[in-house]
């Protein structure tokens, strides 16, 4: 007999179904039948996959012209039915009650309803994480659509069992009046005793109505064997681990019952074959034959569209987009270019060819009018990103601040004349504007016309592994041993790592790069799975369970814009963190199924940029349009040159500081090319680049002609649109060609190559080329077009990180103020607070009569720390302390702030912070530990008595006028706040970093700044860049890798622990002005440094990374010695050199260091060198005999003396 399944089960059913639709495919063609259904549970994720999948099965694929498919596409639905989709308020003893309902699409109109119903489901009935319709949008969007009576949840089943026959056939008499002939009894046998008693019924209603039965067996994942890998499914999705005893009766979705888990009945719920469903129904025959009579119902869908763009409306006095388009695009050009040349006309008038030929007016004038409106708002808009840059007309129009013309940045390279494929116009806008713009085209285009998109969070590699072994119950030890197995490479899949080669082609090394310690990380993971133990268990279940869908979130950037409500043309959801609505589609099929996808990106660079511009308008007068700046500052050209890009865009990495400073850039071409040229591949090439900038290598063009496009770059090919024009050139391609070849070439598609070189070496002979010559141009084009980058987009980025160097040169303090508002954490924050230090710029603690909410610059050019950025200081309590100052000036004193701000907002908490940070140091007549302080016998502190005197001034301004006259009433005297001592300096630091998050008036290491400077210290910045260095995957060297270092460092944190193996352990995280890092100190080193395990010591430590035991090129760090900070001038110092000019050397510094050699007498020689440059004589003294100790006074003196070079010799320890 022939059968298909028509209620179907796959990954999309989220954590409830277990089956790839692939692999449904591969089944229902091995077990010949002619369609499958896909019945997800309340969405319509998948449809477009599974309607996509079918088509890629055709019955005679040789031939183009037969559309035929092997196994036909059915889309349909188990929906969740309610009485009233609107109402959300229910109780224990009124439960939402859903009834799950399978519609089938039977036709377009079927399926445009069925797109509606799912919809609408989110739109209006989402409850919890269940999208519900009830019969009222049933009734409404029918038409097209067979309906069954489904399964033992649905209305019909449910009615039975609970309110018996009478009621059920009443409920079934809806569905049949509804649906007619389009409704159809389900019989489903799983061996469930209820279900065999509501199929008995249903077979009365069936013969009684002449409905026709139908089988099915609501299928929800592909092989028998794949039974336990969905129960743990259910699981994961209920939190449950799988030894929880199950609750096996029928009940409804989400009903708990105590100490027991959902479960299945049994492990009947696969992807039977024909064969199997043949018997299982051998005494119902039509119920397998009655399928076919929906499968010849069905006509047969193609989800695929041609895009339709959004009504962008024109003026009255243009007939076509195409005209409005030339027409702006000229008046563009005008402004943009101070001459139209003939080849500026040409390129815009072959660009507007184009655009019309394609049909895309319409996406360049929306594009161009939702930016034009953003700038209009005020957002910071990029100069553009990707190969849009390359379009002279989105130039024109406002959509790219990038002349392409100027930089020889191509159009085909963003749309190719000879292929119709979408234009992709990417817009960078800065964090807090890019809503403003989504606002603008939402309110434009109509909320139901504009949507993001959704993602699909699946069970990847290592996500599978630690969730089944989270289920079944294995150790979170050995989950994470399994899981570290796993080779950290994006996208690897279990599959891959179990079946695929080692080596060869198509290998994991090959195609996932897999090798040295990886390979034989796969080759343990493929011992572990053949094991009969848990780990085993686990492994093969993972592997069934890969690439089920988790859970959805949103894309980042996209952003759909249609020309009706979305719902007419495709599933939409919702989302709770987006009031948007969300495609049912995700980003990659979107413009497949028909809409416009655009990406609405946010660049926090552009927020720097927008923040530091803002700054300097009020610090300054002065207003930057910041894409009009030179582009050949000299200034900015020297901040580049010494390698000075921290805080700048792009540029700021240590490796690319290394090359800047090498390569000495002094034009912007430079720039692009170094923003190209940095990333892996083509790295290898910036060594030749410098050389030949700076003539220290030839430039050699391999043929005459190609000097025009390479010159640029001193002959080495860095962009695609090189590849592209000389192939042009060379070989007489047309633009399309090009671009193909650029596409192949990166994609490194074999045979296209193939083809296109015969094309290409038949160009350049009819040119007249040697053979020999452009077979070797072929050659490094493959090695090297693969890495080649696209010079828009490193145009515009280059642009951009010159416009945040040049800010950073010409006005630091603003720029780095901007840089440290948008600091993502602690670490970013206290690096750029180091690189202000490093710039000559004082980063100073919040005070209350300069700070502002974020950071922000005082008039003498200082950074002051945000109030935002104080802990236990509310909006409110900044808003009202701002708002004051505004209005009445500056507080005078803690009394005037006290009296001033209002004590609802500016509450104790509040306060305690304001003094803990520093904010109240301005008041020279208290210091902080003043404010804490409380007498003996007191019971106020001081700041208790500052509080309580505000209180009492405004209780007195509030009773004016009802005892006293306003000039009678007499003024509250200010407390006086005993004095104390002031709190240590590692107390008040301490205290601002509880409240701040780090330390800003100073740092536990600044009283030893003179040991940083003088004892050959690493900085713990270049302990975990080395650290990263030697951890790059596959790398060699061994011991010769192995390096030492010396720290000066504070601890931060310091624990002691147990292991798994009853082994006690420390754990310590040192920190220095750089950065942080944490080590763990094992057996020996743990006996030997466990008293320096105590937080807020200063040590010298002196370690290194050395080589595992058993595997030379993995290190660890292993400490050698510790020792406190305080005794290394004493310890450490062989020999002492000072060296000055005599007429520089005063009575009072030799009387200084005569003192301090007597009263300090040690083994150190102290040496003072004196060198006249006038008459050009030395004189070298030391200390004979009597040698010095190092100690902190001379060290103070010494910091203090900028005419005396100091010089250190280490003892070695």
């Amino acid at each position: 007999m022939i059968f298909s399944h028509l209620h179907v089960h796959t990954q999309f059913s989220l954590l409830d179904g277990a089956a790839d639709i692939k692999s449904l495919y591969k089944k229902a063609m091995a077990s010949n039948q002619p369609a499958l259904a896909i019945t997800d549970h309340g969405n319509m994720f998948g449809a477009f996959q599974f309607v996509a999948e079918a088509y890629n099965n055709k019955l005679n694929p040789a031939d183009p012209k037969d559309k035929r498919l092997k196994v036909k596409p059915i889309v349909g639905c188990e929906f969740y039915v309610v009485d009233n989709r609107h109402k959300r308020a229910f109780t224990r003893e009124e439960k939402d009650i859903r009834y799950h309902q399978v519609l089938l699409a039977k036709d377009d109109e079927g399926y445009r309803n069925l797109i509606k119903l799912c919809s609408l489901g989110y739109m209006e009935g989402l409850y919890g994480k269940y999208p519900r319709i009830d019969k009222e949008l049933i009734l409404q969007y029918h038409k097209g659509l067979i309906a069954t009576t489904c399964c033992l949840g649905a209305s019909v089943p449910k009615t039975i069992m609970r309110h018996g026959e009478e009621a059920g056939e009443k409920e079934f008499r809806w569905w049949l009046d509804i649906f007619g002939d389009d409704f159809y009894v389900e019989m489903q046998r799983h061996g469930i005793p209820e279900q065999e008693q509501v199929n008995a019924v249903l077979l009365r209603f069936a013969e009684k109505y002449n409905v026709k039965i139908i089988a099915s067996n609501d299928s929800h994942y592909v092989d028998q064997a794949d039974a336990n890998a969905h129960d743990i499914l259910l699981c994961i999705n209920t939190g449950e681990k799988k030894s929880t005893p199950t609750n096996k009766e029928f009940s409804d979705d989400e009903s708990a019952v105590k100490n027991r888990r959902f479960a299945f009945y049994n492990d009947q719920f696969y992807f039977k074959t024909t064969e199997e469903m043949t018997k299982l129904f051998h005494d119902l025959p039509q119920a397998i034959d009655n399928t076919n009579e929906i499968v010849d119902k069905v006509q047969l869908l193609d989800l695929k569209r041609d895009i339709l763009l959004p009504n962008f409306p024109i003026p009255k006095e243009f007939i076509t987009q195409d005209q409005y388009l030339r027409h702006i695009t000229y008046e563009g050009a005008r402004s943009r270019y101070m001459e139209m040349t003939a080849d500026i006309e040409e390129r815009i008038n072959f660009e507007l060819q184009v655009i019309e030929n394609m049909g895309f007016a319409g996406y360049f004038l929306i594009v161009a009018d939702f930016i034009k409106a953003g700038r209009e708002l005020g957002v910071f808009i990029g100069p553009g990103r990707g190969s849009a840059a390359g379009s002279a007309v989105a130039y024109c129009i406002g959509i790219t601040n990038i002349d392409p013309i100027k930089y020889n940045l191509l159009f085909e390279r963003f749309l190719n004349p000879e292929r119709k494929s979408m234009p992709d116009i990417d817009t960078d806008f800065d964090d807090e504007g890019r809503q403003k713009v989504i606002d603008y085209v939402v309110q434009k285009y109509g909320r139901n016309q504009v949507a993001q998109i959704i993602t699909y969070g699946t069970m990847a590699a290592k996500m599978s592994i630690k969730d089944v072994a989270r289920v079944m119950d294995l150790p979170l030890v050995d989950s994470n041993t399994l899981a570290k197995l796993v080779p950290d490479k994006p996208g690897i899949q279990l599959d891959r790592i179990f079946n695929a080669p080692l080596e060869g082609e198509k290998s994991l090394a090959d195609k996932e790069g897999l090798a040295g310690e990886d390979i034989e990380n796969v080759k343990k993971l493929r011992e572990l799975i053949k094991g009969e133990d848990l780990q085993g268990e686990v492994l093969r279940e993972a592997c069934v369970l890969e690439g089920s869908v988790r859970n959805t979130g949103i894309h980042a950037a996209g952003i759909i814009i249609a020309p009706q409500d979305l719902y007419d043309l495709i599933p939409v959801s919702t989302a709770k963190d987006s009031d948007l609505l969300v495609t049912q589609f995700e980003g990659s099929i979107i413009e497949s199924a028909g809409v416009i996808k655009m990406d609405f990106l946010g660049l926090k660079t552009l927020t720097i940029i927008k923040g530091a511009l803002e700054m300097i308008r009020q610090n300054h007068g002065i207003s930057i349009e910041i894409d009009d700046i030179p582009l050949d500052d000299a200034k900015t050209y020297e901040l580049y040159q010494k390698g000075e890009t921290n805080a700048t865009f792009q540029f700021e990495s240590p490796g690319m500081q290394k090359y800047l400073r090498e390569l000495k850039p002094d034009r912007f071409d430079d720039l692009i090319a170094m923003n190209a040229l940095y990333r892996p591949g083509p790295l290898e090439y910036i060594p030749s680049f410098i050389r030949r900038k700076h003539g220290l290598e030839p430039v050699q063009y391999d043929i005459a002609e190609m000097e025009e496009y390479l010159s640029d770059t001193y002959g080495i090919t860095v962009y695609q649109e090189q590849v592209m024009l000389l192939s042009q050139k060379l070989a007489n391609f047309s633009k399309g060609d090009a671009d193909v070849l650029r596409k192949a070439m990166g994609k490194k598609q074999i045979a296209v190559l193939n083809k296109m070189k015969a094309q290409f070496m038949e160009g350049c002979a009819k040119n007249g080329h040697d053979p020999k010559v452009c077979e070797k141009v072929w050659t490094d084009w493959e090695a090297f077009a693969s890495y080649a980058f696209n010079k828009s987009h490193s145009t515009c980025y280059a642009f951009v990180a010159y416009q945040t160097a040049y800010l950073k040169a010409h006005y630091p303090s603003e720029y780095m103020a901007a840089v440290l508002n948008c600091a993502s954490n602690i670490e970013k924050i206290t690096f750029f607070m180091e690189e202000s230090k490093r710039m000559g710029i004082d980063v100073l603690p919040p005070d209350v009569n300069e700070s502002f909410k974020g950071f922000a610059v005082n008039k003498q050019g200082q950074v002051r720390f945000g109030l935002g950025g104080l802990k236990g200081v509310g909006e409110a309590a900044i808003e009202n302390l701002l708002e004051e100052r505004k209005k009445e000036g500056p507080f005078k004193n803690i009394f005037d702030f006290i009296k001033r701000v209002n004590q609802r907002a500016v509450n104790k908490k509040s306060l305690e912070a304001l003094v803990m940070s520093g904010a109240f140091d301005s008041f020279p007549e208290l210091h902080r530990a003043q404010y804490f302080h409380k007498p003996d016998g007191d019971n106020l502190n001081g700041l208790d008595k500052i509080v309580k005197f505000g209180q009492q001034v405004t209780a007195g301004s509030s009773n004016i006028g009802s005892l006293f006259g306003a000039d009678e009433l007499p003024d509250v005297e200010p407390p006086k706040i005993p004095n104390c001592d002031a709190w240590p300096l590692i107390m008040k630091l301490n205290n601002e970093r509880d409240i701040t998050g780090i330390y800003i008036s100073g740092h536990p290491l600044d009283d030893y700044r003179f040991e940083l400077k003088h004892y050959h210290m690493n900085t713990v910045q270049e302990l975990v860049e080395y650290q990263t260095e030697i951890a790059q995957p596959g790398g060699t060297g061994g011991r010769s890798r192995e390096r030492n270092f010396r720290l000066a460092v504070y601890i931060t944190s310091a624990q002691e622990r147990i292991s798994r193996n009853n082994r006690q352990f420390g754990v310590m995280t040192i920190e220095d002005y750089t950065g942080k890092f944490e080590f763990a100190l094992w057996s020996e080193d743990f006996i030997r440094f466990a008293p320096y395990l105590k937080p807020g010591l200063c040590l010298f430590i002196n370690g290194g990374f050395k080589s595992k035991r058993f595997n030379d090129n993995e290190y660890e760090f292993k400490v050698s010695s510790i020792q406190l900070l305080q005794e290394v001038k004493k310890t450490h110092t062989k020999q002492v050199y000072l060296n000055t000019m005599p007429k520089l050397l005063s009575r009072p510094t030799v009387d200084f260091l005569v003192d301090n050699v007597n009263r300090f007498p040690g083994n150190s020689v102290l040496h003072v060198h004196l060198t006249d440059r006038d008459d050009n004589t030395h004189a070298k003294l030391h200390t004979f005999n009597r040698n010095i100790e190092m100690n902190d006074e001379l060290a103070v003196f010494l910091n203090k003396q900028p005419d005396i070079d100091v010089y250190i010799e280490i003892i070695n320890k």
